[in-house]
């Protein structure tokens, strides 16, 4: 098991809009079969990022690259291995 984050580049924020409902949906599926570690926007409204849970980078692509987002062309995907590194005690 590993951690991927998938950086999710805004495209067409008209279109981000219309599809919103259905990544949502998509997302809270996945968090439900603890595919999501955690999820959110970047403030600044030029995209977001999800960090899925997948037992390969290939795993982890197919997970993000369903994300309805991708599919209609809303948003690029750029999808990185990522670490968790533990706070000092």
């Amino acid at each position: 098991m590993a951690y991927y984050a998938a950086i999710l580049h805004m495209l067409d924020p008209e279109k981000n809009q219309r599809f919103r409902p259905q990544h949502l949906s998509y997302l809270e599926e996945l968090e439900r079969q603890g595919k999501v570690f955690l999820k959110g926007p970047f403030l600044d409204g030029s995209g977001g990022m999800v960090i899925y849970v997948a037992d390969s980078f290939e795993e982890a692509k197919e997970l993000a690259s369903n994300d309805p987002y991708i599919i209609e062309g809303v948003r690029k995907l750029d999808l990185r291995e990522w670490g968790i590194i533990p706070e000092p005690k």
